[in-house]
């Protein structure tokens, strides 16, 4: 999933009893009460991590019974064994799963990028399917008052960018379930790129699909987390305002530290053209390369790890290792995209090395790569249909600051001073809502 101008733009737009699982952390209302979990070395931090999905499952789901409970979900809302959430759900008796929500790419991930799932009745289980990709908080609403749940579950696993559209399919399903005074529960799953924040605060003039609220692009948190996030700083503050009643079944024995990799966990492509655990490490910078006439890799068996253009040539991969950019080297790399940008032709460029996680800076170096493609004559910034805010980039980045100080000659290290300030902020505002150390 990343952000293209063809896709269709997300509108912005009780109280329940406390479930007495103990794999629940209780969202409260300024300062969440739940304690964090036990903190875990860099050594140990992948070793029996459970995501809140498998430790639900593992009471049987005991936290749903009585419930009608709609699920938003896609094809990473896997147990351990590979089954999804949902068809365990369904096999379980004395549950009443009385509908589930696809995002985009769908429910069974059929679909491409800015494409979904029409409604269907799902052959393994008989459950109605419903279409949610592109619905704001008043069409998640009407869905489920049509389904006619109580409790709404989220399970997607995200990476950790704010122009990754799950996170806003969360937040319109949690206003919708505020309003509809059901409750909602987030199986929680780890951030596949770790606690780093960094990257520019969007403004609510250049909200959208790709960025609804103001939160910094690379947000470092869980979904759970942010789903607390949401409800303390944001919900209140939306439609008739109050907070849904919300839970987060934790994931355990994981800590922020760990890499996708040292999990253990299966990695299923959360959207087409996230493939591997590799291609989320570099989405948070190489997603703004959506914004220009480059192509970043759409069409190749490794989006966002390579980004090139026809009127590239060697000299970028030379001019970019020449900045020893922590944590990364850049290939000479060739390609031909079968889709999107520049199909069929060949492309020069860089297919991006992570050769240390902890050092590398995935938004700096995007930026830095950024103003050595400038370089070359043929460059542009890719525009849409909004005659009113134009430049997608705009958009993905959260306002005009980074195109504008790109266009006037700045230094990298003087754009990514630009949003220091917006990034400590974030951070400590975030930091009561956290739950893993």
């Amino acid at each position: 999933m990343a952000a293209m101008p063809s896709r269709r733009s997300l509108m912005a737009g009780g109280t329940a009893a406390a479930l007495a699982s103990p794999l629940l952390g209780r969202s409260a209302a300024a300062a969440p009460t739940a304690p964090p979990a036990s903190p875990a070395d860099a050594r140990t931090a992948g070793r029996g991590v459970t995501p809140g999905a498998d430790a639900a499952a593992a009471e049987g789901w005991r936290l749903l019974r009585g419930r009608k409970a709609g699920v938003v979900s896609n094809p990473t809302g896997v147990l351990r064994d590979a089954r999804h959430v949902v068809d365990s759900m369904a096999a379980q008796k004395g549950l009443e799963i009385v509908g589930v929500f696809g995002p985009e790419h769908g429910f069974r991930g059929s679909a491409q990028a800015g494409e979904s799932e029409p409604e269907f009745q799902d052959p393994r289980t008989g459950l109605t399917v419903y279409d949610a990709y592109g619905a704001d908080a008043a069409k998640m609403a009407s869905l489920f008052r049509k389904a006619g749940v109580d409790t709404v579950v989220f399970d997607i696993q995200d990476v950790g960018v704010r122009f990754y559209t799950y996170i806003w399919t969360m937040y319109h399903a949690m206003v919708a379930a505020r309003d509809v005074k059901a409750s909602f529960i987030v199986l929680d799953r780890p951030n596949p790129i770790g606690r780093r924040a960094d990257g520019p605060l969007l403004t609510p003039e250049f909200a959208s699909g790709v960025g609804l609220k103001p939160i910094i692009q690379q947000h470092g948190m869980t979904v759970g987390e942010l789903a607390r996030y949401f409800n303390g700083e944001l919900l209140p503050g939306e439609g008739a305002g109050g907070r849904v009643d919300l839970e987060v079944v934790r994931v355990r024995g994981w800590s922020p530290d760990a890499t996708a990799q040292q999990t253990g966990l299966p990695w299923v492509p959360p959207s087409p053209n996230m493939p591997t655990p590799d291609t989320a490490t570099v989405y948070a910078g190489t997603g703004y390369f959506e914004g220009t006439n480059l192509s970043e890799g759409r069409g190749t068996t490794q989006p966002f790890q390579f980004v090139g253009a026809p009127f590239l040539d060697h000299h970028y991969s030379d001019r970019l290792n020449a900045l020893r950019l922590p944590g990364v080297r850049f290939r000479e790399g060739y390609f031909v995209p079968t889709f999107s940008k520049h199909q069929g032709k060949t492309c020069a460029g860089v297919q991006l090395l992570v050769t240390d996680p902890r050092r590398y800076e995935a938004v700096p170096t995007a930026v830095a790569m950024l103003r050595e493609a400038m370089r070359y004559e043929g460059f542009a910034w890719r525009k849409d249909a909004d005659t009113e805010r134009p430049y997608w980039i705009d958009k993905l980045s959260g306002s005009p600051r980074l195109r504008e100080m790109l266009d006037a000659g700045a230094a990298p290290r003087e754009i990514t001073d630009a949003w220091r300030d917006e990034v400590r902020a974030f951070e400590r505002t975030r930091r009561q809502y956290l739950l893993y150390r």
